[in-house]
C-alpha cells in the first residue's frame, strides 16, 4: 500500500491559557472531522484525534469489513487542512464490490462515542460473531496486571491531556508492544488494529488492553480482526459481554482486587 501525505501535520493537542488552579496552561486534545473516501465514494466522517491517520485508515477499513487485508488498499492519500483530514483510498475491484453491497453505510458525521449511527437497521447489531478460537484462552492474572500497570507509561497523549483513550497490544508476558490513542475509544482501537495489521502482528501471541469501558463495538471490532483476548480498565456492558461470549473471546476487567476474568 502506497501512503502519501499532503499538507502540514495536524496537532494532536493544543495548549490553552487557563485561569485559576495551580497551572497557567492546559493541554487539550484535538478532535477534527476525518473523512473516509473510497474510490471517490464518500463513506463516513468520523470525529477523531488527527494522529496515526494511516493506521486509522487501515483499521477502520478492516473493522468495517470494506477490505479483508491491508493490501486490498492500493493507495492512500491523506489530505490535511486546518479543518480536518480527508483519507482518500484507492481499493481493489473486489473490495469495491464489497463496499457496494455492504449494509452499513455511513453518509453522516459519526460521533466519537457512537457506533450505531449510519446502520440501516438494528438487525446488524445482532448478527452472530464468528468465533476467534475454539474456547476462550487463559492468561495469567499477573500478566494482565503487568500490562495494565505498564499502559500508563505508554500513554503520551493521555498523560499530557488526561482526557483521551488508549488501546494497546501486549504480548503474553504482559509487555506493551503497540499503543494508539484517540478521543474516541473505538477510534483508538481502529488505530491499534491498523498498526497491528501493517506490522503483521501475530494475534495469537498477545491481547488487547483498553483504557476505557468495553462496549459491544470494542468486542465486535476486535473479533473482526481475530483478537482472542481483551482486558479493559472498566467493566463491560452486558451486550459486550454477550458478544464476547459469542465470539469465544477471553474477556477481563480490572477491579480493586486486580484483573477479573469474565469469560
Amino acid at each position: 500500500m502506497k501512503v502519501t501525505f499532503h499538507g502540514d501535520d495536524l496537532p494532536s493537542s493544543r495548549e490553552f491559557d487557563v485561569t485559576g488552579g495551580d497551572k497557567d496552561s492546559w493541554h487539550i486534545p484535538e478532535e477534527v472531522p476525518v473523512a473516509f473516501v473510497y474510490n471517490r465514494r464518500n463513506y463516513a466522517v468520523m470525529m477523531a484525534t488527527p494522529d496515526d491517520l494511516a493506521d486509522f485508515a487501515v483499521g477502520f477499513s478492516l473493522t468495517e469489513k470494506i477490505v479483508r487485508e491491508p493490501w486490498d488498499i492500493i493507495s492512500l492519500d491523506v489530505y490535511q487542512t486546518e479543518q480536518g483530514a480527508d483519507l482518500r483510498f484507492k481499493i481493489t475491484n473486489e473490495a469495491l464490490e464489497i463496499l457496494d453491497v455492504i449494509q452499513r453505510r455511513r453518509n453522516l458525521v459519526g460521533s466519537a462515542s457512537c457506533g450505531v449511527c449510519g446502520l440501516e437497521n438494528a438487525d446488524v447489531l445482532f448478527r452472530k460473531l464468528d468465533p476467534v478460537s475454539d474456547r476462550p484462552i487463559d492468561i495469567d492474572e499477573n500478566t494482565l496486571a503487568s500490562a495494565l500497570h505498564a499502559l500508563r507509561d505508554h500513554q503520551a497523549l493521555g498523560n499530557l491531556t488526561r482526557t483521551v483513550h488508549a488501546a494497546a497490544w501486549a504480548d503474553l508476558s504482559g509487555r506493551i508492544k503497540i499503543v494508539r490513542e484517540d478521543v474516541g475509544r473505538h477510534n483508538a482501537l481502529d488505530k491499534l488494529l491498523g498498526a497491528m495489521a501493517m506490522t503483521k502482528a501475530n494475534v495469537d501471541k498477545g491481547f488487547v488492553v483498553m483504557s476505557s469501558r468495553c462496549s459491544y463495538e470494542i468486542i465486535e471490532k476486535a473479533a473482526t480482526c481475530g483478537i482472542k483476548a481483551l482486558i479493559s480498565v472498566s467493566a463491560p456492558t452486558a451486550f459486550a459481554l454477550r458478544k464476547a461470549k459469542e465470539a469465544n473471546m477471553a474477556l477481563f476487567a480490572n477491579s480493586d482486587g486486580g484483573p477479573v476474568r469474565l469469560i
